[in-house]
């Protein structure tokens, strides 16, 4: 049995950060990113993240990008296909309070480029994941013309050609069609 690859760090200990303007550059492996199953996308190899964090007592501002290959699942033919992300980040963090979210508060502009981080660390995978649940389309296709599978016989329509009858024939009028013959 072969052993696994370490687990790159995902966290950035602000405590070991200094300067107020760091550059931070990461590579993350698909092990240490590895999506929970729900995820709609798989990591091809490693993301990498390339930004300048900017210090000023307890906030951070985080701003660079991140690029990766990413592995959808077309809506159309159920085909896996490679997609390349590139994701600017434009991210403020501020220290995770124990009262956040217990009492009821209009969500402002703002607050979706604001960030939370807790014993002084930020949670980079949790970014980059939530980066690329950002970015993925609404509806993945391969190619704008996917053709997608065959409504009969469920074989992938890009690949093969098929002759099934696709005419749809309502069910709860079969008992009346014999009228129509009339």
């Amino acid at each position: 049995m072969t052993p696994e690859p370490p687990a790159f760090p995902c966290f950035l200990d602000l405590l070991e950060i200094q300067r107020p303007r760091t550059s931070v550059q990461r590579t993350f492996s698909a092990i240490a990113l590895a999506a929970a199953e729900e995820e709609q996308y798989r990591l091809k190899a490693s993301a990498t993240l390339d930004a300048v964090l900017t210090k000023d007592d307890t906030k951070c501002r985080l701003l660079g990008r991140i690029d990766a290959t990413l592995e959808l699942q077309c809506a159309r033919c159920l085909e896996p296909y490679p997609t390349d992300v590139g994701v600017e980040i434009d991210l403020l963090y501020v220290p995770a309070t124990e009262n956040r979210g217990e009492t009821e508060s209009q969500v402002e502009e703002s607050d979706l480029s604001t960030g939370y981080y807790r014993d002084d660390r930020i949670d980079l995978g949790q970014l980059v994941r939530e980066q690329f649940q950002l970015v993925l389309p609404m509806k993945p296709l391969c190619r704008d013309e996917c053709r997608g599978l065959c409504v009969v016989c469920g074989g992938n329509r890009n690949v093969t050609v098929c002759e099934c009858d696709e005419t749809w024939k309502d069910p709860r009028f079969a008992g009346l069609k014999h009228w129509l013959k009339q």
